[in-house]
């Protein structure tokens, strides 16, 4: 009996030496995240604004977390394609996506086709840039400010157009809003991309756009296009000059765009964390912001979770009027 007991305890002790073995290894596994390439997936063409904050934004990560982030590129249906694919990916920390407004709080709203659901398949954890837009019209429009052109516009009789880079995106809607702001009737011509967009606007074919700050700047400082007004809450420090819509004498007219982070939604907890502290030190490196912020973008101070949960909620119900008001679908 006295041999059976010194037997058992013996397995025992055997038994939980292994367990305990099993856990220190798996303790130490959780540890090494990351211990091999991350992917960021950016939904957009390679060379845009949108892609260059999402190259150095990984380039900077890479950096945090000592392992590789690589940039893959999957444009296509209205950035549906690449978030798409990430909401499908593992939800192991090991695949995020460049989101933006149109992406998470746009296309929903839009499409009722739509593939992915962000608020059930996704966490955004980190805000890292606002972009603001910018209201540009060329030399040959007798208007140098908003007021001006809203005159222009309704002394026009409906004859004018504004050129957008496609439909539903936060361009054209934000064209809308000033539309119903300024009481003015311009007709839509949606372009594929803003290339074609710029170029129609420089040959007075259209007469308005709202456009990202980074492309229609060249063409302002240039003097082919003029500002008329940015759309975010402050002035920009690239365009001193120009006042924003509200102080324009427009007080409830503010629009801005975002690019941030995300992973699928139920990815672990300490991988998201580490992911998030990675982000927040690039954001708050000085030459990013300087690179960034004299592009025209605002880039962000880091958010906690329960800000950008509330930030991402605030965006949801400003462009849910917009789209609302405007009885705007897209299938």
């Amino acid at each position: 009996m006295h041999s059976n007991n010194t037997g058992r305890r013996a397995w025992l002790a055997a038994m939980a030496a292994g367990a305990g073995c099993a856990l220190a290894m798996w303790g130490v596994a959780q540890a090494a995240y990351p211990d091999r390439p991350i992917k960021l997936v950016v939904p957009y063409t390679p060379g845009g604004s949108t892609d260059q904050f999402g190259r150095a934004l990984a380039d900077g990560m890479s950096r945090q977390l000592g392992q590789t982030v690589v940039v893959e590129n999957r444009p296509g249906a209205a950035t549906m394609i690449g978030t798409n694919s990430v909401a499908r990916a593992p939800a192991d920390g090991y695949t995020m996506v460049l989101a933006t407004n149109g992406s998470m709080v746009l296309n929903p709203m839009l499409y009722k086709k739509i593939t992915y659901d962000p608020p059930k398949d996704f966490k955004i954890f980190s805000i890292g840039a606002e972009v603001p837009l910018v209201v540009v019209t060329n030399a040959q429009v007798p208007a140098n400010n908003i007021r001006e052109f809203a005159a222009y516009a309704r002394s026009a009789g409906g004859k004018l157009n504004y050129a957008s880079v496609g439909l539903g995106n936060a361009l054209q809607l934000a064209t809308e809003m000033l539309k119903t702001e300024l009481g003015i009737n311009v007709t839509h011509v949606p372009y594929n991309g803003s290339a074609p967009a710029l170029a129609a606007l420089l040959a007075n074919d259209v007469q308005l756009m709202v456009d990202v700050v980074s492309t229609s700047l060249p063409h302002v400082k240039g003097g082919k296009l003029k500002a008329l007004a940015v759309t975010g809450r402050t002035r920009l420090d690239v365009l001193p000059n120009v006042p924003t819509v509200a102080e324009s004498g427009y007080p409830n007219f503010q629009a801005a765009t975002w690019f941030g982070l995300a992973v699928p939604a139920q990815a672990p907890a300490d991988a998201v964390a580490r992911l998030q502290a990675a982000a927040s030190h690039v954001l708050k490196d000085p030459q990013f912001r300087s690179t960034f912020n004299a592009l025209g973008l605002i880039v962000q101070q880091p958010r906690s979770q329960a800000e950008i949960d509330r930030y991402i909620e605030a965006d949801r119900e400003h462009w849910g009027k917009v789209i609302r008001a405007n009885n705007i679908t897209l299938d």
